[in-house]
């Protein structure tokens, strides 16, 4: 069997999987062996999980929406799949965490299966923001493996993901990453929140976007001032911006993206988040070329004034993946 490229976009609603996948399930995960994974394989480093009917939920949809998943779909008589599947863990463990590879036994799972449209062995797909994304068939060398991976992390950083790998010192004793919304606090608060919040009480918005960025240059993964420098920035924008013009601009102009692009600004700073990320989906759906990434970037910059797992962010982001191929 040769490998072929193909694309599964719109092969199978993943929102009617996760449905029903939620009516079925009874435990968030599989029971584990005895003695629990061996943490030095990659099967044991969270790199790596199976997946089945029950679980798909909660390790490939939910957890597409922040961190790209590879599906590498198997069963215990494929040869092919024997050849492919330590190729998929081997690149998975040197990505250290920048995706996950979920496994799929097709056997086991006979209903994931024919939801996937599973006519042969392997299958390999990505799932970006909770939407099948790509994919291939057949068991490919590596080099051809490795820059089919390349081509998904390139779309999930056009879809605002952080795919920086996790090094070990940066993984806290409960398994949470430094950026990780809902974490344990720093010990202490940096000087630089201070400076900012005082900055911004004085009305110098230049100040506190130069706290936010030194601190930023010290700790590029802090959470509080990646979001505390996009929301100064968006004030400064809007703060420039003559609102009645710009609305007027983008009526009168629905092919402007910077015009677009300000409205949106207007938008979010007055709440109304999801009409923000509307207006900049159009512009995306309606452009190309370099209009359209410039209305992407746009919208990935305003993600970055709301938690990652927030709702509106997460159903945008969806939304932004099933645009994007």
């Amino acid at each position: 069997m040769q490998p072929r490229d193909f694309s599964l976009y719109g092969a199978v609603d993943l929102g009617a999987r996760q449905a029903a996948a939620q009516r079925r399930q009874q435990t968030a995960q599989s029971p584990s062996p005895p003695g629990g994974p061996d943490p030095s394989t990659p099967a044991g480093s969270g790199l790596v999980i199976d997946v089945t009917e029950e679980t798909f939920n909660t390790d490939v949809v939910e957890r597409s929406r922040t961190t790209p998943v590879i599906m590498d779909l198997w069963a215990e008589w494929c040869g092919p799949c024997k050849q492919l599947s330590p190729v998929l863990e081997k690149l998975a463990a040197e990505a250290g965490g920048q995706w996950i590879l979920a496994k799929v036994d097709v056997d086991a799972n006979p209903q994931l299966s024919a939801a996937l449209q599973v006519q042969s062995i392997p299958m390999v797909v990505a799932v970006l923001g909770g939407q099948l994304a790509d994919g291939f068939l057949g068991a490919m060398p590596e080099a051809q493996v490795r820059q089919w991976i390349g081509q998904v992390l390139a779309v999930a950083e056009k879809m605002g993901m952080q795919l920086s790998a996790a090094d070990d010192a940066d993984i806290a004793a409960d398994g949470r990453l430094p950026g990780d919304v809902g974490g344990p606090p720093p010990p202490g608060i940096p000087p630089a929140y201070a400076e900012a919040r005082a900055a911004m009480e004085r009305g110098d918005l230049d100040g506190a976007a130069k706290a936010f960025e030194q601190e930023l240059a010290a700790n590029p993964a802090d959470p509080v001032a990646k979001t505390g420098l996009a929301q100064v920035n968006l004030v400064r924008r809007v703060s420039s911006y003559d609102q009645a013009k710009a609305r007027r601009d983008a009526a009168e102009h629905p092919g402007d993206v910077a015009a677009q692009a300000r409205v949106a600004d207007i938008d979010i700073a007055g709440g109304r988040i999801e009409e923000a990320f509307s207006r900049l989906l159009g512009v995306v759906r309606r452009t190309s070329g370099e209009e359209r990434d410039q209305a992407r970037a746009h919208l990935v910059s305003l993600f970055e004034l709301l938690p990652p797992n927030d709702p509106q962010v997460r159903k945008a982001r969806s939304a932004l993946s099933a645009l994007l191929f």
